[in-house]
């Protein structure tokens, strides 16, 4: 092995079937990759992260003072970012960079003090990774770190068999945890707007990080009538979720915040157009496909704007088959996980070479 032995701390959900994530590929993935060329020793840390128990960040502080001065390490912001008292003190030893999946400013609840933490956070370690360039700008503006500091390694795209679907226009399927950030409320009131059409929706996602948000989509989808044409079928993975997506012929995403959006480039690996919110990275993530959108982006937290987007879906067929053939065009255009892996082995040398700690 030719690279520096590099030390990864994630959430000790990472593996965890019951709780799916694209954070938690994330990891697994370039754990996997770095492994090629390189020793990885998995530092796996179970917590309410971002907000620990105390003895959660405990673990994360022994853990990581029991690393040698001057260890090379990727921390998941998910566990670092909302731990400052933790991981800066640490940063003054160690080489350390912080992989942000999803500023935690998207998700912190209004006048919480996590935003605060991921600032003081990133501003100490000594290299920032994020997934998309969109959330890069994002980190250096917001928190005003040197740009220099803040590298992309976007996630990569496992290739997948082009998905046969079910009649090319009625099977839609949405893959995100079920929470307010994902937005299937919004997904839900659409659809209720449309059930003059044939059309039938699965929303395959973790059922557990959001329990009263997911009691009160079960109770809305019950009171508009949909409980046969909606279904909340849970976490997926495997061959299960390679189903899902088998039979989906439209992917739609309702998020009001993404800082890159997996799930999209996960159905144009298997040529399945996407309707996503024009948030964060979704954008980029989409492409363009030569001129043409494989799919649809639409403004966040507007059922309107997505229910008529759902309707020219349904109703036009040659509105399908143009995303149809956007989609299959792109699906040539992503880049393999190995990708990812090597823009992350690169931050890890320069972070190397750099005098100090």
């Amino acid at each position: 092995m030719s690279g520096a032995p590099v030390h990864v701390v994630m959430p000790g959900d990472v593996d965890d079937p019951a709780v799916p994530s694209g954070g938690n590929t994330y990891d697994r993935r370039v754990c996997q990759g770095l492994a090629v060329d390189r020793p990885v020793h998995e530092i796996a840390v179970r917590g309410a992260w971002p907000r620990p128990r105390d003895a959660e960040r405990e673990e994360l502080a022994r853990s990581l003072a029991a690393l040698p001065d001057g260890s090379l390490v990727i921390a998941d912001g998910l566990v670092a970012c909302g731990v400052p008292e933790v991981v800066v003190p640490q940063a003054r030893r160690l080489r350390l960079a912080v992989l942000v999946h999803m500023p935690l400013a998207d998700e912190a609840e209004p006048g919480g003090d996590l935003d605060a933490r991921e600032r003081r956070t990133l501003t100490a370690v000594g290299a920032v990774v994020t997934t998309s360039r969109w959330s890069a700008r994002r980190l250096v503006a917001h928190h005003g770190l040197d740009a220099g500091r803040v590298h992309v390694a976007a996630p990569g795209t496992d290739p997948a068999p082009t998905a046969p679907g079910t009649d090319g226009a009625s099977q839609l399927l949405c893959v995100a945890s079920v929470t307010p950030l994902k937005s299937q409320d919004v997904l839900v009131e659409a659809l209720a707007t449309i059930t003059d059409l044939a059309w039938n929706c699965v929303c395959a996602g973790a059922l557990s990080r959001a329990p009263a948000y997911v009691a009160r989509l079960r109770r809305r989808i019950a009171r508009l009538g949909l409980d046969e044409r909606v279904r909340l079928i849970g976490p997926q993975t495997g061959e299960r979720l390679a189903s899902a997506y088998a039979g989906a012929d439209l992917v739609v995403l309702a998020s009001r915040a993404e800082t890159y959006g997996m799930v999209v480039t996960e159905a144009l690996a298997r040529g399945i157009p996407v309707m996503a919110t024009a948030v964060g990275g979704v954008p980029e993530t989409v492409g363009d496909a030569g001129g043409d959108l494989p799919g649809v982006l639409l403004p966040p937290g507007d059922p309107s704007a997505l229910a008529e987007a759902l309707r020219r879906w349904l109703g036009e067929p040659g509105t399908r088959d143009r995303f149809r053939a956007a989609a299959r065009r792109r699906r040539e255009e992503l880049d393999g996980w190995e990708t990812t892996s090597r823009a992350l082995s690169g931050v890890l040398e320069r972070l190397r070479r750099e005098p100090g700690a």
